[in-house]
């Protein structure tokens, strides 16, 4: 999925404001929590997506943070975290992780933005990112939960990447 382009104006030193331009844009529902929190909740191909950002000024740093609608059983967990690892080798940015007490799947990413506030690209990239790995690896996760099938065997699944439509 590829998010509109922002056509923005901003010249506040908090790159949320970007995000938010974006998320009026594309009509998904948004919270701005605080001056330095947003959250997004929109539709994707596999599950709901939900998006939160923070912005953290003393480090300069925006930080996205996606979760699954995945939740793993205790007794799934090792095998779960066997499979994040094998996916994790694969991403080029952001990484997968899981809580340790609910088993809350989420992936993160963080953007560097020293003595600049992003631009609207960044901003789409850094979505973009997050929503090609939560919508390729999904599945994934789900062979493993409900399928019982080994973190090796869910691994190999979801690396064929259809191309076009049958």
């Amino acid at each position: 999925m590829s998010t509109p382009q922002v056509h923005t104006s901003v010249t506040n030193d908090n790159p949320l404001d970007l995000v938010e331009q974006l998320a009026a844009q594309n009509e998904w529902l948004f919270d701005r929590a605080g001056e330095d929190e947003m959250h997004l909740s929109f539709p994707g191909q596999a599950e709901d997506h939900h998006l939160s950002f923070s912005w953290r000024s003393n480090v300069e740093t925006l930080q996205l943070l996606a979760q699954l609608e995945v939740k793993v059983p205790r007794a799934k967990r090792a095998e779960v975290a066997a499979l994040i690892n094998m996916i994790n080798e694969q991403l080029g940015l952001g990484h997968f992780e899981m809580w340790p007490d609910s088993g809350q799947i989420t992936y993160r990413h963080g953007l560097l933005l020293r003595n600049s506030m992003g631009t609207p690209e960044q901003c789409e990239g850094m979505i973009d990112a997050a929503l090609e790995a939560c919508d390729r690896y999904y599945s994934a996760f789900q062979f493993v939960i409900w399928a019982g099938k080994s973190a090796a065997e869910a691994a190999a699944a979801v690396v064929y990447q259809c191309q076009g439509s049958a």
